[in-house]
């Protein structure tokens, strides 16, 4: 089967890491050199045109690395980065010039901030439109989904949720999950169904029948991303697995248009497409 992906598809979950770029004291996590040149053959061979740069752990609070990465690829670039509530308005503006949408929360082991600071940095970014991305084991979600309904800007969770291991769809931490998504400020990146793992094995079965329920109830909330260059992982998934989950995930030409296309457009403020998609897009 052939399944043709939409102009202006989006990526918006990656990284860059390039060793000139000085990692954090505290990171845990510090994999080989991923530049932007290394991307774009991944990006030209999955017709995607745009894409969001995330800070990933290994650079903590200096941007720097992501921000020139997002630079050097233009104009259909958005940045997660990673703030604090100490960070100057004057830098939270510059950032906003730049194409930062998002403050990034990594709640595992080597993340940069800790929950406390969470209140005071989402009222900051909230004035600036930006939203919280949170990744954070999901089984967690019921023990803070109180302070999360209590933010004030949008919420981004990454991977699935991250459950670890993976939780059945009536399990009360996938409830919490729904029930942010209910409030219609939060959303779900499709991405990394290997981060759902605690013990080295991937449950992609498992995470699929999340992606479903998802995907079903909330479509106009979901976004689709790599998690390029998969840190962390001894066997990354290569381009033809990566355009087969998606195709797996988004069987319809309109769930493929609406959370490839036109959720990132409207949570990180995409125009419409520029160009037609690049070749060699067909999911076989």
């Amino acid at each position: 089967m052939s399944t043709a992906w939409p102009a202006g598809a989006c990526d918006t979950h990656m990284h860059v890491y390039d060793h000139r770029y000085p990692a954090a004291a505290s990171a845990r996590l510090r994999p080989p050199d991923a530049t932007v040149a290394d991307y774009r053959p991944v990006q030209a061979a999955l017709g995607l045109q745009r894409v969001v740069v995330v800070q990933p752990t290994t650079y903590g609070l200096d941007n720097t690395c992501q921000l020139d990465a997002a630079a050097s690829l233009g104009d259909e670039a958005r940045i997660v980065v990673v703030v604090d509530d100490t960070t100057a308005q004057a830098e939270l503006e510059r950032l906003d010039r730049l194409g930062a949408r998002g403050a990034r929360f990594h709640m595992l082991p080597g993340g940069a901030l800790p929950w406390s600071v969470m209140p005071a940095t989402a009222a900051r970014i909230a004035e600036l439109g930006w939203h919280v991305q949170l990744q954070l084991d999901g089984r967690d979600l019921p023990a803070r989904i109180d302070a999360l309904l209590a933010l004030p800007c949008p919420l981004v969770v990454d991977h699935v949720g991250r459950f670890m291991p993976p939780v059945p769809v009536d399990h009360p931490a996938f409830g919490a999950l729904l029930a942010l998504l209910d409030t219609g400020r939060c959303w779900v990146k499709l991405s990394a169904p290997y981060e759902s793992t605690h013990d080295g094995a991937p449950h992609y079965p498992a995470v699929g029948a999340l992606v479903r329920a998802l995907v079903e109830r909330f479509p106009e909330r979901m976004l689709w991303a790599t998690n390029w260059p998969h840190p962390g992982q001894a066997e990354p998934l290569g381009v033809d697995e990566l355009r087969d989950l998606a195709g797996e995930w988004l069987p319809t030409a309109d769930l493929r248009r609406q959370i490839l296309v036109d959720n990132p457009a409207t949570l990180y403020g995409f125009g419409a497409p520029a160009r037609s998609p690049a070749p060699n897009q067909e999911h076989r």
